[in-house]
């Protein structure tokens, strides 16, 4: 049984549009249904521009505290999840991480807005919301959550590592937690798709790729059962299915079988994993007409700070050396440093899954083998 609190109101929702906090004005507090919306703006820094909301169950809170996390490059409060999270009783909150729309153009001639996105508007958000959760039910919540995947399983862990005192527990699903490896793969396979039309792979094609990598490692795990349980122990080569003469929906070319077998391969050298057997329905994501939005607008927004870079002039040596060099402890959340966090009592779960078409599961690892 889920016990659900009908607490005391220590104010009104109305009475939070008069709280003060640091750097922070609230800008609307008002009932809506059966929980009380907080929105406010925070500006921890002359550049800051943060928007975040904090949902109040009024009747039914559990006496917790959820974040949920973003996706991409954010730009916007989530409030799908902020309603599912206030449907189970948790007090909730979510930021647009200090800018508006989901390119990174944002960061152009301005680092402070690129920390606010880093990390600071995360951090922020949550230390504004326990302030506003006690004023509103005169008490801290018992326990607190953060819950995001993809870009908020990077978040995830980037308050495990950099704030460990922010959550008790915390769920990383799909962390894209090495931004500059998840941006340099996407580039990579946009090269190698793109290198001339004829290295270009249709999404037509993906099927017949996918069912050949199927029929040689789907049954290594002893049940052929229509997945590829273990992708480190398959060795589909996508020359196997070469087209023996004409091009046709059912096989590769040859530059096709150069630029598939590329996909699977990613940079190396310690930059990047590839995309994992078995994930090939999923590859317009990098391998589309167009490059990947995230990575190209990393690259041309954050590291070159130049709106007409050509991502088919990346060097995969020299640009990912500058590329790491400025990103340091930034976005990326690649610290397997937990002892902190373990020693607030803090709980981590971390999930992902082999076929995800962006997020490399390899590239996700290093925190796995830490915890």
């Amino acid at each position: 049984m889920c016990l659900t609190i009908a607490p005391a109101l220590a104010a009104s929702c109305e009475e939070l549009a008069s709280l003060k906090l640091p750097a922070t004005t609230i800008t609307e507090a008002r009932v809506a249904s059966d929980y009380c919306q907080v929105a406010a703006t925070l500006r921890p820094s002359a550049d800051s521009d943060i928007k975040i909301e904090v949902w109040l169950p009024i009747a039914n809170w559990n006496g917790k505290y959820q974040a949920v996390g973003n996706g991409g490059w954010s730009g916007a409060i989530v409030t799908y999840f902020l309603r599912e999270a206030v449907r189970n009783g948790y007090a909730a909150s979510s930021t647009d991480t200090g800018h508006s729309g989901g390119s990174a153009s944002f960061a152009l001639g301005h680092p402070e807005k690129l920390i606010d996105y880093a990390y600071r508007s995360e951090h922020e958000m949550t230390a504004k919301s326990k302030a506003i959760i006690e004023a509103f039910y005169g008490k801290a919540p018992q326990h607190s959550y953060w819950n995001g995947c993809s870009a908020g399983g990077k978040q995830a862990l980037k308050e495990a590592q950099r704030y460990p005192e922010d959550f008790d527990g915390i769920v990383a699903g799909s962390p894209g937690l090495d931004w500059v490896a998840r941006a340099t793969l996407s580039m990579w396979v946009a090269q190698a798709v793109h290198k001339n039309l004829e290295s270009y792979i249709p999404a037509a094609k993906y099927p017949a790729i996918h069912q050949a990598a199927l029929e040689a490692c789907d049954a290594a795990d002893g049940l052929k059962d229509g997945v590829i349980e273990d992708p480190t122990r398959c060795d589909f080569d996508p020359k196997t299915i070469e087209c023996p003469g004409a091009d046709a929906p059912t096989c590769l070319t040859t530059p096709q079988v150069e630029a598939a077998r590329k996909i699977y391969a990613g940079p190396g050298k310690g930059i990047a994993p590839g995309l994992a057997r078995g994930s090939e329905l999923g590859w317009a994501t990098f391998a589309g007409p167009q490059p990947f939005q995230i990575g190209f607008d990393y690259f041309k927004y954050v590291v070159f700070e130049n709106r007409d870079w050509d991502f088919q002039t990346l060097n995969f040596d020299s640009d990912i050396v500058r590329a790491r060099k400025l990103d340091t402890d930034r976005i990326n959340a690649v610290d397997p440093n937990l002892t902190a966090f373990r020693k607030h009592g803090g709980k981590l779960i971390q999930y992902h899954g082999w076929s995800d078409p962006q997020i490399p599961p390899k590239a996700a690892s290093i925190i796995t083998r830490a915890c």
